[in-house]
């Protein structure tokens, strides 16, 4: 059975796409057959995080001048992703048609996935909050800024209030080290099981890095560049965390459903 994990943020600049990429390696790595699906349509960007020019990408297949198949891009690691689309206004403001056709055609190559990794825009729009509700797993990147917490929060409500989601993973990133972050992971807990009747389950943390930050620059994901680097460890122990996360009930419209 496929599972399908949102990675998601309540703000910009924690990190997200990043965590998605090394993640979804780090699956990839164990033999699974992985897909990572770039949802951040128009301003996608994973696929330069991972050093790839695809050939086609979601925008064509939407516009049908491509097939779904056609769409899956190789990356390291035997990896296969799709490409959002970077630059294309029109794409921003998808409505929920275009969004349920998309969902409806990767179902059909279910057979070929072991692991849907799904990165969301940030933040609480109707595109994040369509495709994190069409997961088993949601995954929020967390960074200690106050920000953070309250954008998290913020996106965690909406996404329980609107979409009746209960179950969360949380992953801390740029984090000082581990002490830290379940530090800052049990504060952030107590904030929403004060105000929301959520789960949250910690994924780990990922170190701040002058490290990952160079492998950024140079378009090598660390997992890939630096597999026995203490951050390629770390998003190895995340991704093995994530997939043990308790997993919401099939409800509403989802990936790969009955």
């Amino acid at each position: 059975m496929t599972v399908s994990i949102a990675i998601t943020s309540g703000k910009g600049g924690v990190g997200k796409t990043n965590c998605a990429v090394n993640v979804a390696l780090s699956l990839s790595k164990t033999g699974k057959k992985v897909v990572l699906f770039d949802t951040d349509f128009g301003m996608a960007n994973a696929h330069i995080l991972l050093g790839r020019n695809p050939e086609h990408n979601a925008a064509e297949f939407l516009h049908g001048d491509v097939q779904i198949d056609k769409i899956l891009s190789d990356a390291p690691e035997n990896l296969k992703f799709i490409a959002g689309g970077s630059g294309l206004l029109e794409m921003l403001n998808l409505d929920n048609q275009a969004r349920y056709r998309m969902l409806q055609s990767l179902s059909d190559l279910e057979d070929q996935i072991d692991y849907l990794l799904v990165d969301t825009p940030a933040g609480a729009s109707d595109s994040t909050l369509f495709f994190a509700s069409a997961c088993d797993i949601p995954v929020v990147v967390l960074v200690a800024e106050p920000t953070s917490f309250l954008d998290a929060y913020s996106l965690i409500k909406a996404a329980h209030i609107d979409k009746n989601i209960h179950n969360f993973s949380v992953l801390v990133n740029m984090a000082d080290n581990s002490a830290s972050a379940k530090r800052n992971f049990d504060k952030f807990f107590e904030i929403c099981r004060r105000f929301l009747d959520v789960n949250l389950h910690y994924a780990g943390m990922i170190p701040l890095s002058n490290a990952i930050r160079r492998s950024i620059v140079k378009r090598a994901p660390i997992v890939s560049a630096q597999p026995s680097s203490p951050e390629a460890r770390a998003f190895q122990a995340a991704a093995r965390e994530i997939i043990k996360a308790p997993q919401n009930e099939q409800t509403g419209i989802r990936f790969f459903g009955s």
